[in-house]
């Protein structure tokens, strides 16, 4: 946070010398990557061999203005997130929920980063759909 703090380049610096900590994940974590969601793995491998920028732009999200303030965010917005989850921590989908008008927090206190997904991924799935349905019938 402090690199990214620090502008897109000290960032970008700060990933070049910095290896992923694996330790980011948590045990549920590990366990979901070996299983249903491995295909993650290869799409994140993938992301990150196209370069850095859109790690750039996810971690200078958090330290710059996006923009726009959340209090505009009309649509309903689905907030899920893992109480264990090490890389983003829950308070940030709790802030975010309480400040997006039409917000859902679906805090899942035992999922981590990739867990989550693996316990909630098809009812937030369906959620989404079920919130479309209803934005086109008004």
């Amino acid at each position: 946070m402090r690199a990214a703090a620090a502008g897109p380049a000290a960032y970008e610096k700060y990933l070049a010398s910095a290896e992923f900590d694996m330790d980011a994940f948590t045990p549920a974590d590990h366990a979901a990557l070996r299983g249903e969601w491995s295909w993650l793995a290869h799409i994140a491998g993938q992301a990150i061999a196209g370069g850095p920028d859109g790690m750039i732009d996810d971690e200078l999200a958090y330290v710059t203005p996006w923009g726009f303030a959340p209090e505009q965010v009309r649509p309903p917005a689905l907030f899920l997130c893992g109480g264990q989850d090490r890389m983003v921590p829950s308070a940030h989908s709790t802030w975010l929920a309480r400040h997006c008008p039409a917000a859902h927090l679906w805090l899942r206190p035992a999922d981590g980063h990739v867990s989550v997904l693996r316990s909630s991924a098809v009812a937030a799935l369906d959620w989404l759909v079920e919130q479309a349905g209803e934005t086109e019938a008004r």
